[in-house]
C-alpha cells in the first residue's frame, strides 16, 4: 500500500517563500509522477506542477518562474519550492502520485497554505 505524507504547508506574507515535502512509501516502481495540486475556496482543483521520473516537468502558467518541482534521488519524496508567493497561491496543496491507466493514483491528505499580510 503506498502512503503520501506531506509536510511544510503554513503562513507566510506576499512575497515570501514555503517549502513543501511530500514522501511516498511502499512499493512504486518507475514510470510515474509526482504533482502538486492546490484548491481554494470555492475553485476547483487545478494542478500546480508535476515532474515524471523522466524528468519532463509541467508548471501552471500562474506559478512559472516562482515554483519549482524536484525530486530526490530516490525519486519518492517531490519538493515544491514556493517564492514571491501571492494571495491568490493561498489553498489547500494535496501531493499526488500518478501513472497513466490507472496503474496508481494515490493521494496525500493536504497540506494548508496561506499567503496574508
Amino acid at each position: 500500500q503506498v502512503q503520501l505524507v506531506e509536510s511544510g504547508g503554513g503562513l507566510v506574507q506576499p512575497g515570501g517563500s514555503l517549502r513543501l515535502s511530500c514522501a511516498a512509501s511502499g512499493n512504486i516502481f518507475p514510470p510515474y509522477l509526482m504533482a502538486w495540486y492546490r484548491q481554494a475556496p470555492r475553485n476547483q482543483r487545478e494542478l500546480v506542477a508535476s515532474l515524471d521520473t523522466s524528468g519532463n516537468e509541467v508548471y501552471v502558467d500562474s506559478v512559472k518562474g516562482r515554483f519549482t518541482i524536484s525530486l530526490d534521488n530516490a525519486k519518492t519524496t517531490v519538493y515544491l519550492q514556493m517564492n514571491s508567493l501571492k494571495p491568490e497561491d493561498t489553498g489547500v496543496y494535496y501531493c499526488a502520485l500518478q501513472a497513466p491507466w490507472g496503474r496508481y493514483d494515490y493521494w496525500g491528505q493536504g497540506t494548508q497554505v496561506t499567503v496574508s499580510a
